[in-house]
């Protein structure tokens, strides 16, 4: 069968094209990326305030969201109250005793001195009529047992004034001191709490996104605020698998942006060792079945007004 000009012509083509397809591209596509800092919230709790609308700049120290604090607000009243209570008990420990409850004790021992005194005279004269056979054994016995009973207060009179003069027990004073030195900690702790429930932006940036409303129930640690930094972008692409052995963190890539005319020299600062699959926006022919790898490429100091989320192609080095 004989081939006409013709025909040769569109096999010539079809082979073009069949050999183009089969051709890796030099190119990493990806999109340029900022550092994003997402703001969590520490309790679950009702949004009182968004001061702050999206797509604002925003300073480090900015109030960017409130959660109602009145819960915490009275376990901090609380722990104060506790404080004060700890310092207290260790004031009167490490003060000692008023002059006047020392009096009160000293006058004690002696009225306790003069009650003993007279039930010792009351027994003796009960034990001679005993004797005599005047009173009975059971008389005698009571007045003994009220003596012993003068004995004892007398005793414990004269102990309660020794402790007054003594003052309080080290180990007291020094347990009495670790309980206000707990109580003022956890006072520090309920403030910072407290503090916590005012959402503040840790870092100059663009506001991007407050996913809630003033008053939506949030749950602990949930993204209320996401921030990009004013950091320099970098270039996150996705490196074809023939590319990946040539690349070492620290080289030097060069990277288009789409809609810039300018050319910029970026530093390799990381590349996956494990393989992703290819990104839909770099799917062609055979390439679907094609691995990729994850790469970030620091742009230079003149990049840094470039916004995010714009496309970028990082030329990939010769083979």
């Amino acid at each position: 069968m004989r081939l006409t000009a013709k025909h040769c012509l569109s096999i010539a083509a079809f082979l073009l094209l069949v050999g183009c397809s089969k051709q890796e591209s030099p190119m990493a596509l990806g999109t340029l990326e900022r550092d994003q800092v997402q703001l969590t919230a520490t309790a679950t709790e009702i949004i009182t305030s968004l001061p702050i609308k999206e797509g604002s700049e925003v300073k480090k120290g900015d109030v960017l969201v409130t959660l109602r604090s009145s819960q915490q607000q009275s376990r901090l009243d609380k722990s104060i109250a506790d404080q004060q209570k700890a310092a207290s008990y260790l004031k009167k420990l490490t003060n000692g005793a008023r002059p006047e409850d020392i009096a009160e004790a000293q006058a004690l021992v002696v009225q306790n001195q003069a009650n003993l005194e007279e039930k010792n005279d009351e027994y003796r004269r009960f034990e001679l009529l005993y004797r005599k056979k005047m009173v009975s054994a059971a008389d005698r016995d009571r007045e003994l047992a009220q003596r012993d009973i003068a004995k004892a207060e007398l005793t414990v009179a004269k102990n309660k004034l020794e402790k007054l003069l003594n003052g309080e027990r080290l180990e007291d004073i020094k347990q009495a001191q670790a309980a206000l030195l707990a109580a003022q900690k956890n006072v520090e702790l309920q403030q910072q709490i407290l503090a916590d429930y005012t959402i503040k932006a840790t870092r100059n940036g663009l506001l991007e996104s407050l996913p809630y409303h003033v008053g939506d129930r949030v749950t602990a640690n949930t993204p209320v605020a996401i921030l990009l930094t004013h950091s320099v972008p970098y270039a996150r692409v996705y490196v074809p698998e023939p590319y990946r052995a040539q690349l070492q963190p620290g080289d030097i890539l060069t990277v288009h942006v789409d809609g810039v005319d300018t050319v910029f020299k970026g530093k390799l600062r990381w590349v996956a060792t494990q393989p992703s699959f290819t990104p839909y926006y770099a799917l062609s022919g055979d390439d679907r079945a094609r691995l990729v790898y994850l790469a970030e490429i620091d742009l230079p100091q003149s990049g840094k007004t470039l916004p995010a989320g714009i496309p970028v192609q990082v030329e990939m080095p010769n083979e």
